[in-house]
């Protein structure tokens, strides 16, 4: 596939590492040569210097025959201009924006075919927003992911020492919960993947990855680690827009304390927050933190735009007592080091955001993508077509597909209706009672080996080697014949 990516910048990066890397014919585009050299020197892509929004830097990038645009510089107006220029002038057939600011994406019309001509919309920071909001709400989770409008969750968690199931084996688990169907999809010990059988034993500090109907998640994490208390006071430092969306978010269900060290950005925020406690200092002044009780905080979160700063700031709020802490980095080099100290979880906020990128880009219809593991391994939510003729996957057992080494299939999900890209626009009643009714026949299967896959299944794959997925994708393409 030949794609443009507007913007070098984390995401723009991150992106076409992903994606060069599958064998894609990628050109980056940005103003910033300095940038473009060093993505041109660590990959095997193109790069073109200037501004993303004009026809003649367009042309120069190869729009005429681009398969995809993908506009995430960090100017909304460019990346809406840009994605019009390329319907306009180059007709290309897929449009991507990223869109931050929230007046836009209240009104999803500016990204009609008759307007911006954008075809899907992403918004990093609602994503980031949405991935901490579950974090908080289940604290004793690395990652939770949601899949199939949300029916299945995807859940990452340490086994700790004194939990039920550590020592014993995985086909023990249905003993320890017999009413809840669930499955293990991985486990990682010491950065290492190990694919789970039935007589595979957890040991404590594994990171399990399990899938479960989001209902139930609760209940399988009890059998692997002690829970946590529930999360009440939370305290954010850095109010931009991360900062200020999960504010907003958690105020009328949290006590929510926010650090901005800008007066005029305190000011605005406290117009903008209604319940959450502004306030003017610098999270990593230990006196500050003091006098506003960081020992009672079951979750601090560090979210400004300085990794050096949520670095420290949340060690310090460690130190002091904070239950948990949350870093948002931006090096990958970072990430990694943090994490084996004394930084409960943290974030790369490509890494977050890069799934809703590659369900777009990949081979057949999928519906979802979540990078696991700092982007060593993948889920990915793909819809099986075709019948037993035309597919290798539908009407056989799992037993049956083959399926690369290290793939492995978690849950199905059957009668869910086909989804719809409609930026958050609050439906009509009449599609509400539709959508309600339709919930009622969807039905999530735990995958077992005899669990026959049917048409139209969605169907959750945890892959642990990002190098197998285009074979994973090949299994779900029909062949030619089938319409």
């Amino acid at each position: 596939m030949k794609i443009i990516i507007l913007g070098a910048g984390q995401v723009g990066s991150s992106v076409a590492e992903s994606l060069v890397s599958e064998a894609n014919d990628i050109t980056v585009v940005d103003l910033d040569s300095k940038r473009l050299g060093l993505l041109q020197d660590r990959f095997d892509l193109r790069t073109v210097v200037g501004n993303a929004s004009h026809p003649s830097v367009l042309t120069n990038a190869g729009a005429h025959d681009a398969d995809m645009v993908l506009a995430v510089t960090e100017n909304d107006e460019t990346n809406l201009v840009a994605c019009k220029l390329a319907a306009t002038l180059f007709n290309t057939p897929t449009k991507i924006a990223r869109i931050r600011s929230t007046e836009y994406l209240a009104h999803p019309e500016i990204f009609s075919d008759n307007n911006f001509c954008v075809d899907f919309a992403i918004s990093p920071e609602q994503i980031l927003t949405e991935y901490i909001e579950k974090l908080i709400e289940f604290p004793e989770a690395l990652q939770v992911l949601d899949f199939a409008s949300g029916k299945v969750s995807l859940v990452a968690v340490r086994a700790l020492k004194g939990g039920a199931l550590v020592g014993q084996q995985l086909q023990e688990l249905r003993k320890h919960v017999p009413n809840v169907d669930t499955r293990v999809a991985a486990i990682f010990r010491k950065d290492r993947p190990i694919i789970p059988e039935g007589d595979t034993v957890i040991e404590a500090e594994d990171e399990v990855f399990f899938i479960a109907a989001t209902e139930n998640i609760r209940t399988v994490m009890r059998e692997l680690r002690s829970m946590d208390k529930p999360v009440k006071h939370v305290m954010i430092a850095g109010g931009g827009r991360i900062g200020k969306r999960l504010a907003q978010a958690l105020e009328h269900d949290y006590q929510v304390r926010i650090v901005e060290h800008n007066y005029q950005a305190c000011e605005r925020l406290a117009e903008q927050v209604h319940n959450a406690l502004v306030l003017y200092g610098d999270a990593t002044d230990e006196t500050l933190l003091e006098s506003e009780n960081i020992a009672d905080m079951d979750m601090f979160c560090a979210l400004t735009n300085d990794d050096e700063n949520n670095i420290m700031s949340s060690l310090l709020a460690k130190r002091l007592g904070a239950d948990k802490v949350i870093a948002l980095i931006n090096r990958r080099a970072y990430v990694d080091l943090v994490q084996s100290g004394g930084i409960d979880i943290a974030i790369s906020p490509a890494q977050v955001t890069i799934g809703s990128v590659l369900a777009y880009v990949r081979h057949g219809d999928v519906e979802a993508v979540h990078s696991l593991r700092r982007g060593a391994a993948e889920a990915m939510e793909l819809v099986a077509h075709g019948d037993a003729k035309s597919s290798r996957v539908v009407g056989r057992k799992i037993e049956d597909i083959k399926l690369p080494k290290g793939a492995t299939i978690g849950a199905i999900v059957r009668g869910l209706p086909k989804s719809e890209n409609i930026f958050g626009v609050d439906l009509a009643p009449e599609e509400k009672e539709l959508r309600r009714q339709s919930d009622k026949r969807i039905q999530v299967i735990i995958a077992h080996h005899d669990t026959i896959i049917e048409q139209e299944d969605h169907v959750i794959l945890f892959v642990i080697n990002r190098k197998m997925i285009r074979e994973v994708e090949k299994l779900f393409q029909v062949s030619v014949g089938f319409i």
